[in-house]
């Protein structure tokens, strides 16, 4: 049993020195090499939602002026996109743009598809999700193509089903980046967030939990308030940036981040305000509160988290400290030309800072119920991804002996030990004919693997690595027969197969728990047998 521990715990250390190899693939012909190289050449590849107006516009062009990416533009008026594209002079050679309608699932689902069929085998480096839409003077709730309330589709939902479409193809890049919109508006730790009525607030997700279609428009199930479902989806966007980061980053290496880049006050994004708002409210954060930031800077900082290495870091909410403005001077040179707290303009490439977060964003309860229900809502399909192991064979068999030792001991301690105080202290511990069936055959593999497995592993490695030398075969080394042992295997396998089969003949009936514990021994014995075999027939 020590030993076993033993063995235990070296795996265990073991486990995360191997993360380095997650990126290591078996060197393979790609017939798409020739067209991948003629179509996109050494650039990295964006894909960048929103990019017709406003924030995604100038952060297209910043990426395209760099000559270091090609950008597919998730769009939903193509012809709107070429006039725009033509009037700012977009490199066409190194931007492509795809329609995509964020009001409908099946619109970006299919968009994803195009974009895999674009990129032939070659990774995406880079998915910004900026497309948005704001209207805060609805008094009832617009519903998307899926009968979702249309904020929150546009925003959050379909962004969310984009990222889980696309993950596979970002897990393969080297220095892969997906960059969430939020707002200060999502962050009640601030004036901007917390003290401006409508605050940003999911509740409990009972909205979401009841599927979120109509006549639910609200994420909490509470009544629609315009305002209120736009800041409720930056929220939903910086939580799950914290969450996707938490469940992923570490196994993919994919980076996840949030950011608001300032009130981008002369934006597209007001379009839907009353023409004395549009006026005077970008007056208002020039001259009063500082906020205000153009959209060319913006998308300078937008493009900033793509392109700047120090942006690769992931679980972070980027912000940007305003440069000097009037009415400030003097405490702006005391501060080396910058002024604290994130918004204002004029701040330069270095003036970027890690924000911090609000209770609400980080709380990771409703994180995980967010993205739960979003699943659900949504109908995406995330990764399922496993611990990073050796390729090394021989660690391989170690692991999987190993498990099924796991699972032996567990099942022993189950059946000898009971449930104190679950069950009756004077009850007898009933043990049905499967248990019984489970026992014999645990009996049958424990002696079969102790017997064998030692045995046919220097077999295989004597194959494998050659003969020994003839000093390390004097004195007490005894060659063994591991044919003999072979067939032992073989024989112990088919008696374990007679004697379940035999027992559960005459057993009618079945008890579900113990059925689920003797169908995870069975199924891992037989693993055992067939990688034993396989490592040995391929060292013959």
């Amino acid at each position: 049993m020590i030993k076993f521990v033993s063995l235990l715990l070296v795996l265990a250390s073991i486990a995360d020195a191997f993360q380095f190899m997650k990126n290591w693939k078996m060197p393979t012909y790609d017939p798409n090499q020739e067209a991948i190289a003629d179509r996109f050449g050494d650039k990295k590849l964006v894909v960048l939602t929103g990019t017709s107006s406003g924030l995604g516009r100038k952060t297209a062009l910043a990426l395209l002026n760099t000559g270091e990416y090609h950008v597919i533009g998730a769009v939903r008026d193509l012809d709107k996109m070429e006039a725009v594209a033509e009037v700012d002079g977009f490199d066409m050679n190194n931007f492509t743009p795809m329609y995509c309608e964020m009001n409908s699932f099946d619109s970006v689902c299919k968009f994803c598809d195009n974009v895999l069929k674009f990129a032939l085998t070659k990774p995406i480096d880079r998915l910004m999700c900026n497309a948005g839409v704001y209207q805060p003077s609805l008094p009832y709730a617009k519903w998307s193509v899926d009968g979702h309330e249309q904020t929150m589709q546009i925003n959050f939902l379909s962004h969310f089903l984009m990222i889980s479409k696309l993950m596979p193809s970002l897990m393969q890049s080297k220095d892969a980046r997906v960059v969430m919109v939020g707002s200060v508006t999502g962050n009640d730790n601030t004036v901007g967030g917390g003290g401006v009525y409508p605050v940003a607030d999911l509740h409990e997700l009972e909205g979401f939990e009841k599927g979120f279609t109509k006549p639910v428009a609200m994420a909490d199930g509470y009544g629609f308030i315009g305002a209120k479902a736009y800041k409720d989806s930056k929220l939903s966007l910086m939580m799950m940036a914290n969450f996707l980061h938490t469940k992923y980053y570490k196994l993919t290496g994919v980076s996840f981040a949030s950011m608001y880049p300032g009130c981008i006050a002369e934006s597209p994004l007001f379009r839907e305000k009353r023409a004395w708002f549009r006026k005077y409210f970008p007056l208002f954060m020039k001259t009063i509160t500082g906020g205000f930031v153009g959209e060319h800077e913006a998308g300078q900082r937008l493009f900033q988290l793509a392109h700047d290495p120090r942006c690769a870091k992931s679980g972070v909410y980027w912000s940007w400290n305003g440069g000097p403005r009037e009415g400030r001077g003097v405490e702006a040179l005391e501060k080396g030309g910058q002024i604290s707290g994130g918004g204002g303009a004029g701040g330069g490439w270095d003036s970027i800072y890690e924000n911090d977060q609000s209770a609400k964003v980080l709380d990771i309860d409703t994180q995980l119920k967010l993205f739960e229900t979003a699943t659900q809502i949504t109908g995406a399909d995330w990764p399922d991804i496993k611990q990073v192991v050796s390729p090394c064979p021989t660690l391989k068999v170690i692991t999987a002996v190993t498990k099924g030792m796991v699972k032996r001991e567990e099942l022993k301690r189950m059946r000898e030990m009971g449930r104190p105080g679950l069950e009756q202290e004077a009850a007898v511990v009933k043990i049905s004919k499967v248990k019984k069936v489970v026992a014999v055959t645990d009996k049958i593999a424990t002696g079969v693997l102790s017997n064998t497995v030692g045995r046919v592993a220097r077999f295989a490695g004597k194959r494998v690595l050659g003969e020994f030398p003839e000093e390390a075969v004097k004195g007490s080394f005894d060659a063994t027969n591991a044919d003999a042992h072979l067939a032992s295997l073989k024989e112990g396998a088919a008696l374990f197969d007679e004697e379940v089969a035999a027992q559960l003949a005459q057993d009618r009936v079945v008890d579900v728990e113990d059925e689920a514990l003797f169908q995870q021994l069975y199924e891992k014995a037989s693993d055992v047998k067939v990688s034993v075999t396989t490592k040995t027939s391929i060292s013959a």
